[in-house]
């Protein structure tokens, strides 16, 4: 979406639809990324027990993989920015292939929070990669619902690693869960090396897709040092609403099948439905939030309000989950947490196309890297907290508290830093608004 409260004609059927190819490679690399990351927090339960961690030492666990993941994202951007989507993001998958095959081969806690740091570097990639493609492939007015597509794969991934991962460990062992996501992973970067090229390098795109793709108005060809983003309230919204929000994502990640399997008793076996169920809610929620912000404007909102009407409405689905602990009834917790998980994916969905809103697609994946950092470094936060609370308390009631209030503060942030979401006129930082 850009600026403009005008949206151009629906697309010719004669168009072209090469751009949605793309997209669905985004699509996969997205829920592959999932499944090697979720593989963990489906056998979590049942590998304390055989291993002997403790919640202390599984925080730990948690938080090596988050660290990594921060420090990539931090660097993951401009690299990606410098080599490019096909060269970057090869790079990034490789290394998370090889790390999520090599939780194979550990047999302690801290054979464990190494193979997460690995993976937390090589995942990193992904999300700056990803938004920077849809940014190069999709004019503005289609890029929130192409991001609301790709990341619906984060739903599609948690959907599918308790329906495999389970069979899998009770057939053959936990090793071989952790050596098939790997092997997933190395087979789609086979394919993208194959397929993918940018848009003008692509001969399978026809001329007036390409049209299509670069109807937005031109951008400057500039080239902007990585600190100098930090000078713009655009990127500090941004970063903001990362730092707040993202925390709450990483709780569902990584503790929710040991909520459910503490709360309501369930096996191995029991855990898998509950949470098909709420990852496909939030998979509604990643495409329907992507969606809304699109509808509003064809309303006649001007993109300000849709965006944040979106998130709004979003942030307020999440609310609920603050009775989650309260409710004795299974389902009821299964849909509060499904309900809550689809406003996240909503959410996200708008978020990440701020960057491509506000600054030139050149700097976006820099832009995503910054404040993914910051919403990685809110889940480290986030990990040691609901560890700590675990293990004195027992109960994750004040853990939801907050998850149900931040994403009502994190939009009233946003809105604070960027009032009308202007594109940061970089280069000129002295003409836009002071920070302090």
């Amino acid at each position: 979406m850009s600026a403009s409260p005008t949206v151009a004609a629906p697309a010719s059927p004669r168009l072209g639809r090469y751009r949605w190819r793309v997209c669905a490679m985004l699509l996969f690399a997205t829920t592959i990324n999932y499944v090697d990351r979720q593989v963990l927090g489906v056998l979590a339960p049942f590998l304390q027990q055989d291993i002997g961690w403790n919640e202390i030492e599984y925080g730990y666990i948690v938080t090596s993989f988050q660290a990594a993941y921060a420090i990539g994202l931090l660097c993951a951007g401009a690299i990606i920015d410098r080599l490019g989507t096909r060269i970057g993001y090869a790079i990034a998958i490789g290394v998370w292939s090889l790390a999520a095959m090599a939780h194979s081969l550990a047999g302690s806690a801290v054979g464990f929070a190494a193979a997460r740091f690995a993976l937390g570097l090589g995942e990193a990639g992904n999300f700056p990669a990803a938004v920077k493609t849809v940014a190069e492939w999709f004019p503005r007015r289609e890029r929130s619902l192409a991001v609301g597509i790709f990341n619906a794969g984060s739903n599609i991934g948690a959907v599918l690693a308790p329906l495999i991962v389970p069979l899998i460990a009770a057939r053959w062992g936990w090793q071989p869960a952790f050596l098939f996501t790997g092997v997933l992973s190395a087979t789609w970067l086979v394919v993208w090396l194959l397929t993918y090229r940018t848009p003008d390098q692509q001969p399978k795109l026809s001329a007036a897709e390409l049209a299509h793709i670069r109807s937005d108005p031109p951008e400057p060809a500039i080239k902007v040092r990585w600190l100098q983003l930090l000078r713009h309230r655009q990127t500090w919204s941004f970063v903001a609403a990362k730092f707040i929000t993202d925390p709450v994502w990483f709780l569902f990640l990584f503790w929710l099948g040991k909520f459910l399997a503490a709360k309501f008793h369930l096996s191995l076996s029991q855990v898998g439905l509950p949470m098909i169920t709420v990852y496909v809610m939030a998979d509604v929620g990643s495409i329907g939030g992507g969606w809304l912000a699109g509808r509003l404007v064809r309303m006649g909102w001007d993109a300000n309000r849709a965006r944040k009407g979106a998130m709004l409405a979003c942030g307020l689905c999440v609310a609920p989950m603050v009775f989650v602990t309260q409710v004795e009834s299974l389902w009821l917790a299964v849909f509060l947490i499904g309900l809550a998980m689809a406003g996240h994916q909503g959410w996200s969905a708008n978020v990440l196309t701020l960057p491509s809103d506000m600054f030139p697609r050149q700097t976006v994946a820099s832009v995503v890297g910054i404040g993914s950092f910051a919403g990685t470094f809110g889940g480290i936060l986030m990990s040691l907290f609901t560890g700590a609370q675990l293990q004195a308390t027992g109960s994750y009631a004040r853990v939801f508290l907050f998850a149900g209030c931040a994403y009502l503060i994190a939009l009233l942030v946003v809105h604070l830093l960027a009032p009308k979401l202007e594109p940061a006129k970089l280069g000129t930082a002295a003409q836009e608004p002071p920070l302090a």
